[in-house]
């Protein structure tokens, strides 16, 4: 008699190991085979074996392994850092599981937050009640916080500090509307010009550039509570030697992230 891939190993008939092909697996998760297909390939999830008939087979290792992955892409963390995270020697699944549910629940609290400023703008706009400026605005700084958070929060804390990046945060959240709004577009207006600087072909070292440098000074020191030309140059270089930074400013158009830190090493002093 053969018994079945999936089946209960010990006598009392109590499931200590289940094994699952990759259609299995995929089914059980919610994902696809071809999914599963790729993070063997990027050695990001490979299966436990592979059997006489040449089928992926995966244990229970693998199914835990899969769920932590699945909770980190939940929090829009790209592949390769979820790798860099699970390829730690240090690495704790139970601490793990902690911090996926510690963010969750912040991210389920923002929601709300978006939920309720929405709820109470309807309320507004249909002459039932009144709301305050700095409350319209709560919500979207909180989801910017965490946004960055979750994108840059391990470099930038292990580079400035959890005290400089938590106050810097408090500061965001205390902004007016007048203030939030203004840094939002000093921002936008930084990537065009630095896009059609790139794209004239103009150097870092030109008036230009200057401006550029002088204007993400500006908006630096609008959200940092304490300013200095060392940070800043910092903060430069990360742009390029992060491939998450370079990502935002080249995503238009590359070369950006290069210009920018040439520019702020040049003319910031």
């Amino acid at each position: 008699m053969t018994l079945p891939l999936r089946y209960p190993l010990s006598l009392n008939q109590e499931v200590i190991k289940l094994e699952y092909t990759i259609k299995e697996l995929a089914d059980l998760a919610g994902v696809s085979n071809r999914t599963l297909r790729y993070y063997d390939e990027i050695d990001l999830l490979s299966p436990e074996r592979i059997n006489q008939s040449g089928y992926r087979i995966y244990g229970s290792a693998q199914v835990d392994r899969l769920q932590q992955i699945l909770f980190y892409r939940e929090l829009d963390i790209d592949l390769k850092t979820i790798q860099t995270i699970l390829k730690n020697p240090d690495y704790s699944r139970l601490e793990s599981l902690k911090s996926h549910l510690d963010a969750l629940t912040e991210k389920q609290e923002r929601t709300q937050q978006l939920i309720d400023t929405l709820r109470k703008t309807i309320l507004e706009e249909e002459g039932k009640t009144s709301m305050k400026d700095q409350e319209k605005f709560v919500g979207f700084k909180k989801e910017k916080i965490a946004q960055n958070e979750a994108q840059y929060g391990a470099e930038i804390r292990q580079k400035y500090g959890d005290k400089n990046i938590d106050t810097a945060n408090q500061k965001l959240m205390a902004m007016s509307q007048a203030e939030y709004e203004s840094t939002e577009e000093l921002g936008k207006k930084i990537n065009s010009l630095l896009e059609e600087a790139v794209l004239a072909g103009q150097t870092p070292e030109s008036e230009t550039g200057k401006n550029l440098a002088l204007l993400h000074q500006e908006w630096i020191k609008a959200q940092w509570t304490t300013y200095s030309v060392q940070a800043h140059h910092g903060l430069g270089q990360m742009y390029v030697a992060d491939d998450r930074f370079k990502a935002y400013y080249d995503g238009n158009v590359p070369g950006c992230a290069e210009f920018l830190c040439a520019a702020i090493q040049h003319w910031i002093k």
